[in-house]
């Protein structure tokens, strides 16, 4: 296990680190918004691992990396050139990529911008950089900007402030947070969440949230035309009790993404639980394989 810090500028650093074997291929983490790399769980990275050099970072203002955007606001793009940066970083020019919520959007952006670092891309929780409609089995369409929400209940505490009330406030908080994106269809094991968010806290060094990149700038992410001719092969995981981006979402990247296809984790929702764990490296372990015996 080895850890690096990764300069991207003058005002900006990211952490890093590499698991596994380095002689096998390539595998990068990419989270989500406001999220630490040590979002991606233990569990999951060890079953990646056996197969391939695994790497996963802090985007800024997450982790351990620079907290930067009220003095340097930054874009959803340099977020997305910030991925290109940590494979020059580790001098990877191929990598297969796993991107959850607005990390499937920057793997999107890489698949898009740069296909030829791609051997193969996995989206989870996320949705299609593409204004293409969806096309229902009963032949109608549904306008891109038409398709179902976020859940009122997540929107709500999203838009509750976050205040300081110290460590154990914020990681019930947290917990609550997590409670909500794990859907309706399983159980919810909170101690679980919690363990996982004290670790974050505990990598960080601090426990307050940001939540900078939704203040981002988020234009210029249309990707229509370029996803629609994609040869990068990719899964898109649909997720049954997904709140933040109901599986509508999943069924449209399907259709708009070129040289997709789509599996379903039954119950899972917009978090990685240890139960859906097993599934999802099953899945993503199985894409990948497929990936690396294409010509």
């Amino acid at each position: 296990m080895q850890q690096r810090i990764i300069r991207i500028d003058d005002e900006v650093q990211l952490w890093a680190q590499e698991l596994g074997d380095p002689r096998n291929p390539a595998l990068l983490l990419v989270m989500g918004a406001g999220a630490s790399g040590l979002g991606w769980p233990d569990e999951l990275v060890a079953a990646l691992t056996k197969e391939y050099r695994v790497v996963r970072y802090d985007h800024r203002d997450t982790g351990r990396s620079t907290y930067s955007f009220d003095d340097h606001p930054y874009s959803v793009l340099d977020l997305a050139a910030d991925v290109v940066a940590v494979l020059d970083a580790y001098e990877i020019q191929r990598a297969h990529v796993v991107g959850m919520s607005m990390g499937g959007m920057l793997t999107q952006l890489l698949m898009a911008n740069h296909p030829e670092r791609v051997i193969s891309a996995t989206l989870i929780g996320t949705c299609a950089l593409s204004g293409r409609p969806l096309t229902n089995p009963d032949g109608s369409s549904t306008p891109a900007d038409q398709l179902p929400g976020i859940d009122p209940k997540v929107l709500d505490l999203w838009a509750r402030p976050v205040e300081d009330h110290g460590l154990e406030a914020e990681l019930d908080r947290r917990v609550e947070h997590w409670r909500l994106l794990n859907g309706n269809q399983s159980t919810f094991d909170a101690e679980e969440f919690r363990a996982l968010e004290r670790r974050i806290i505990d990598h960080a060094g601090r426990y307050d949230s940001p939540m900078t990149h939704g203040r981002a700038d988020h234009s210029g992410m249309d990707r229509t035309a370029e996803l629609g001719r994609n040869q990068v092969p990719t899964l898109v995981i649909s997720a049954g009790a997904e709140p933040v981006f109901p599986p509508a979402h999943a069924r449209h990247m399907s259709q708009v993404i070129g040289n997709s296809r789509i599996v379903e984790v039954p119950a899972m929702g917009h978090a990685l639980p240890l139960a859906v764990l097993p599934r999802l490296a099953d899945a993503i372990l199985t894409h990948t394989a497929q990936a690396d015996d294409t010509p």
